[in-house]
């Protein structure tokens, strides 16, 4: 059993080490997502996401052409 400073070594070493990466996920799934739908503004990874939302959330709409995406 440890005592006094290696405790509170032992204690400070371990909390480093099982700290979780740094950055936030909300970060990365910003940069992550691309195409923006031009109506409700939902951002989404692709194309084929974008498509499959317009057949679902906007089924009247026309789904713009990739190059417009």
């Amino acid at each position: 059993m440890t005592r006094g400073k290696q405790k509170i070594d032992a204690q400070r070493r371990n909390a480093e080490k099982n700290q979780k990466a740094k950055g936030s996920q909300i970060e990365a799934r910003a940069v992550g997502l691309k195409v923006v739908c031009p109506i409700c503004k939902v951002q989404l990874a692709n194309e084929k996401q974008l498509t499959d939302h317009y057949g679902s959330k906007h089924p009247k709409e026309k789904p713009p052409s990739t190059s417009n995406a």
